[in-house]
């Protein structure tokens, strides 16, 4: 059942089964001529089954409502092309609306298996075919209206203003109404977890944009911060600077682990601390290894970007080592 967060707004809680985040906080904001979904859950039964019957109980007319997708990540887009195909408008970023069509062919995750080389994951057998982003995305190109900061959304007696903040994906965005001090950040800010920061590709220092869309967002007035996983944030202005100062401990881990000798983007992150149950690397599950080490691979590419690390290929892998 949908719980009413404001006036006109409400959680519709999709459950994500057999999945660490559990739920995703799709949201429903009612308005008198247009409707507004923010986010999807996964391209699954499960999920469109837990998705559909919180419209229901609103009466949501789907005929008069958009979707708006922060992010490209599966969890987040997984319905938009069924929606889409029922003649959903579909509100996202260009840069993460372009990447949810390319994730939706084949070809896509066959180059993403280079990246095993990359990372030196060979060794370890892992594949895509378990990873949720592949498992669980569109399976079919979205005609998506591209939105970006300084447009509007107007729903009912509500102001969007829409808001970019990258660092989680190239192209994530928000949506902020100034009037009400509403943000609607998706997985920008979490309570309790950290979002995962991961490696996008070579020329963006992706965790050095998420560094900047904390500080960026910090400036706004907001009361309630509306996120795509667990609880709202009740002191937003503190939650960036825990996030700012996880960061900064692991790059501090990373330099450490650097120093024992290990240089490959797997060795990095097999000696890294997670809050996994697993005691060892070895009894990760393969989805897990992929996002520790594109974790890792963000961190490291922000030492290289910040002048402290350098990069070398040998056989296809890449190896880091400090700059002394």
């Amino acid at each position: 059942m949908p719980i009413k967060v404001y006036h006109d707004i409400y959680r519709n809680e999709i459950q994500l089964p057999k999945n660490p985040l559990k739920v995703l906080n799709s949201y429903i904001i009612l308005g008198e001529d247009r409707n507004l979904i923010i986010d999807t859950g996964f391209n699954s039964e499960e999920c469109k089954a837990s998705f559909m019957a919180g419209l229901k109980e609103l009466d949501v007319d789907l005929s008069k409502t958009d979707l708006f997708i922060t992010h490209l990540h599966a969890d987040h887009s997984g319905l938009a092309a069924t929606l889409n195909k029922e003649g959903m408008t579909v509100y996202t970023s260009k840069k993460d609306g372009e990447m949810i069509n390319e994730m939706s062919s084949e070809a896509y995750w066959e180059k993403f298996e280079s990246y095993k080389k990359i990372f030196d994951l060979e060794k370890d057998h892992v594949s895509f075919d378990d990873h949720p982003g592949y498992k669980y995305c569109t399976k079919e190109p979205i005609a998506f209206t591209a939105l970006q900061e300084g447009d509007i959304l107007q729903i009912g007696d509500y102001s969007f203003d829409v808001v970019d903040i990258p660092g989680h994906t190239p192209g994530q965005i928000g949506l902020y109404e100034g009037k009400h001090k509403l943000f609607f950040c998706g997985d920008h800010i979490l309570d309790r977890i950290t979002p995962n920061i991961a490696f996008w590709e070579f020329d963006e220092d992706s965790l050095g944009t998420y560094f900047k869309s904390l500080k960026k967002v910090k400036q706004y007035e907001v009361e309630h911060l509306f996120t795509a996983h667990r609880e709202p944030v009740k002191d937003y202005r503190r939650r960036v600077e825990e996030l700012y100062e996880h960061h900064q401990k692991r790059l501090k881990e990373i330099i450490g682990v650097m120093e024992s000798g290990k240089e490959t983007v797997r060795d990095i992150a097999a000696n890294m601390h997670w809050e996994l149950r697993y005691d060892r690397w070895e009894d990760f599950p393969n989805p897990q290894k992929w996002f520790a080490a594109g974790e890792a691979m963000s961190h490291l590419e922000h030492l290289v970007f910040s002048g402290k690390a350098e990069k070398t290929y040998r056989k296809e892998t890449l190896h880091y080592k400090l700059i002394v």
